[in-house]
């Protein structure tokens, strides 16, 4: 992957015949979202939201990490703030659910379609439960991962959101 990152969310995206196979689900699901963010393709990976936020030259709190948990015999996506670590006691008690427990990578893979370092919120076989750190909410612009470890795109709190259907929640206590 050669293409040089922008984190101009209005900069032109990657040619969708040149993404990773599994970002071109993300790319469709932002179309049918009417998301204008487009997927860019990062020279190094962004496995983790301090790698990516170096690599977009933004706030590590402005990454919208994608994590899967299972709750209740489902899985659960948690989309939080690169700087915040969910804590999975006081995000199952907000929610009135049983435990919250990490899925496995496999698990991982079985719902989203996705590898860990890369899972986006959107384009998965079927629709996750979702919550949204209200955390994100103090970003003007989020970054998030386009299915591949190597594929970024941005959009808006409102935007994440909408894509997701998701519940806005706080993902950790005081």
């Amino acid at each position: 992957m050669t293409a040089t990152p922008s984190t101009d969310p209005s900069a032109p995206a990657a040619d969708p015949a040149g993404l990773p196979e599994r970002s071109r689900p993300v790319v469709a699901a932002l179309a049918a979202a009417g998301i204008g963010g487009a997927v860019r393709v990062l020279p190094d990976s962004a496995r983790t939201a301090a790698e990516a936020a170096s690599a977009l030259g933004c706030e590590v709190g402005a990454i919208a990490n994608s994590l899967v948990f299972f709750c209740d015999g489902e899985p659960l996506l948690v989309m939080t703030s690169g700087s915040h670590r969910v804590d999975t006691a006081f995000l199952a008690e907000h929610l009135g659910t049983g435990p919250i427990g990490r899925a496995s990578a496999q698990q991982v893979r079985t719902a989203t379609g996705q590898a860990i370092g890369g899972v986006a919120p959107a384009g998965h076989p079927a629709p996750l439960r979702t919550v949204v750190d209200t955390a994100l909410a103090a970003h003007p612009v989020l970054w998030a991962a386009a299915g591949h470890p190597h594929t970024v795109f941005p959009l808006t709190y409102q935007e994440l959101l909408r894509l997701t259907g998701g519940e806005p929640a706080p993902v950790a206590g005081g």
